[in-house]
């Protein structure tokens, strides 16, 4: 992770100023005060946006007015005069002048009249454009002749459908005005306009939630960067007043991706699913030693079945086939649950205590529903189309895919942040890869866990050949004062045993985030590999690059044998998107389920239930 990555390639760094290596006398200080430390990104107190009332004031529809030239009337024969003149612009003699657009107030009879009384709430931008739309003239969209329209009821039918889509029927109903309760010709005409406003809001804020989400992720963490998919809602608006097929148009703002129809119909497949997976439940809290005989250790080898993957369970067949249901936790089972916390990334003791069960992440088609819904919603927040050529990084798949329509597409195991430094969620364009790179070591690391131990030995970088410079001038580790967090810049210089490995792949942006290879492999054996400090670690990290560059394998092992630090801009930018999802298609089209490594549902459970709260109560 480089100090300057997101701002600057190592090759357009001001040059270091070596100095000259003095032999100094090390010197051990001690220090009254703690070090320091940087504080890691945070999540919010999700706040949703407030509603306001609807406010149309006078309406005053449009005219158009112009010169009056005499046209020619083609038709019976006509007496003497046979022309009639009748209102018709001259393009000949038409300009600025000729051509004014005024607007006349509506006769006292126009029921829109009446729209001025409705009391409807909505957010700021719904509210606007409605305003704009009604107050301009617009015409009635679903009240017609009197009545509610049957265009009205088609769009009633579309948002009581919302469920369908990953969205909340409840947060767009609308009630039809019950007309026989109305005492006179002025109180239905008020009715119909409440109507009429209500849904024309519920519509609109039902577009908006399908094409850009129902949170704003940026208010969910710092850890959210992503700009809102915007929304015209005023060309929305005269789209539905046009439009001969309302229900296909209100439909059409939901994301039309691939992906999005895969969850769509797992969304269905598990509500329509009578036979619900049985949930595996955990009796009081969990401590099994080997050897003990516990209620909990069928429901052990239940989950462990549930959640291995088809390799650990091809591995453990006979295991599986042999168990008899016995709460015995015998040596077989040790076995067993031993190999599953190494698959897992635990501390390996066949021990089955709260950190092991907590693993298992037991879930039920609840569970599974709950994850789909989170996964329509997060795939709001990113475009409709990902582009012909694309890399997309999964976190809790632990695996980054690159596709590309006219080349190969392929996927890979990758390692992302731990909890503490989690990887961000953000788009972006990819640039350059970089061969044999410098990692400039990030502030955060420096402090919180290089600090303490320069304190006891000032010179600790010079010994393990890290340079340090201070205004782009190289000086010695010892010489710094590290009694506070000094802003110097630290980087360890390519090689064997440098962190990023031989490569790394640079789409700069504000969060210090690329991918890059290693020299910890073993990281890759582990099914759970939230292990980084944020940035995404490759298994195969010279195919991706060579995809990226669009050149053959042979070319990256060559730059990478020059030992020397070389980067290389890809012939185009193309997007790249560090994303989050739990439930996720393959590439047959099947969702597969994945932990919640960062509990990132669990905050976006808490804004929806604020968005709700928010609608709901206005």
């Amino acid at each position: 992770m480089d100090i300057l990555r997101g701002r600057q390639k190592e090759s357009q760094r001001a040059p270091v100023v070596q100095q000259p290596q003095v032999q100094q006398k090390q010197v051990q200080r001690t220090y009254s005060k703690p070090a320091p430390k940087v504080a890691p990104p945070k999540y919010y107190t999700y706040r949703a946006d407030g509603m306001r009332t609807i406010n149309i004031g006078e309406i005053r529809d449009p005219v158009v007015t112009g010169a009056i030239t005499p046209v020619k009337v083609i038709g019976p024969t006509l007496p003497q005069a046979d022309t009639a003149e009748v209102a018709a612009i001259n393009t000949d003699t038409m300009n600025d002048a000729g051509v004014t657009d005024t607007t006349v107030a509506i006769p006292q009879d126009d029921p829109r009249q009446y729209l001025s009384d409705a009391k409807v709430k909505a957010v700021d931008d719904v509210a606007a454009a409605i305003e704009q739309y009604y107050s301009n003239g617009g015409e009635l969209i679903w009240v017609e002749d009197g009545k509610v329209s049957d265009k009205a009821r088609a769009a009633m039918d579309t948002l009581a459908n919302a469920d369908a889509f990953g969205l909340d029927a409840s947060n767009y109903v609308v009630k039809l005005p019950d007309l026989a309760l109305a005492e006179d010709d002025d109180a239905v005409k008020a009715a119909l306009m409440q109507f009429e406003l209500a849904l024309s809001a519920e519509v609109l804020s039902y577009m908006q939630d399908a094409k850009r989400g129902r949170v704003d992720p940026n208010r969910i963490s710092e850890f959210h960067d992503l700009k809102r998919n915007p929304v015209d809602l005023k060309e929305g608006i005269d789209a539905l007043a046009d439009s001969q097929n309302v229900a296909g148009l209100i439909e059409g703002y939901n994301p039309q991706n691939e992906f999005f129809r895969e969850l769509k119909a797992e969304l269905a497949t598990l509500r329509g699913t009578e036979v619900k997976e049985e949930p595996i439940v955990f009796t009081g809290r969990v401590f099994i030693n080997p050897g003990q005989t516990n209620e909990n250790v069928p429901s052990v080898v239940k989950a462990i079945e549930r959640k291995a993957s088809p390799e650990f369970q091809v591995e453990h067949a006979d295991v599986f086939a042999a168990y008899d249901g016995s709460e015995v936790y015998s040596p077989e089972l040790v076995g067993l649950v031993k190999a599953f916390q190494k698959s897992a990334g635990l501390h390996v003791d066949g021990v089955i205590g709260p950190n092991t069960v907590k693993a298992f992440d037991v879930a039920s088609d609840v569970d599974h529903e709950q994850k789909v819904l989170d996964s329509m919603e997060r795939l709001r927040w990113l475009p409709d189309d990902f582009g012909p050529r694309y890399v997309f990084i999964n976190q809790p798949a632990y695996r980054v895919y690159y596709h590309d329509d006219n080349g190969e597409s392929f996927d890979m195991g990758v390692v992302v942040g731990n909890p503490t430094n989690q990887t961000y969620f953000f788009r972006d364009e990819i640039e350059t890869v970089e061969f044999n790179p410098y990692w400039g070591i990030p502030r955060s690391i420096v402090v919180n866990e290089y600090l303490p131990k320069l304190r006891a030995n000032p010179g600790y970088f010079d010994q393990i050949g890290y340079e340090v410079s201070y205004n782009g001038r190289r000086v010695s580790s010892s010489s710094v004062n590290w009694a506070s967090a000094p802003m110097v810049d630290v980087r360890q210089p390519p090689g064997e045993r440098n962190a990023l490995g031989q490569l790394k792949i640079l789409f700069p942006n504000a969060h210090a985030i690329y991918m890059h290879d290693t020299p910890q492999k073993s990281y890759f054996e582990r099914d759970m590999r939230a292990l980084s400090h944020g940035c995404v670690r490759l298994s195969d990290p010279n195919k991706m690059a060579a995809a990226v560059l669009g050149v053959p394998e042979a070319d990256i092992e060559a730059n990478i044998a020059t030992g020397q630090n070389m980067p290389v801009d890809v012939p185009e930018k193309f997007p790249v998107y560090v994303a989050y999802f739990t439930a996720w298609p393959d590439a047959d089209g099947n969702i597969q389920y994945y932990d919640d490594v960062y509990e990132r549902d669990m905050y976006l459970k808490r804004a929806m239930d604020a968005e709700n709260e928010a609608r709901m109560g206005s």
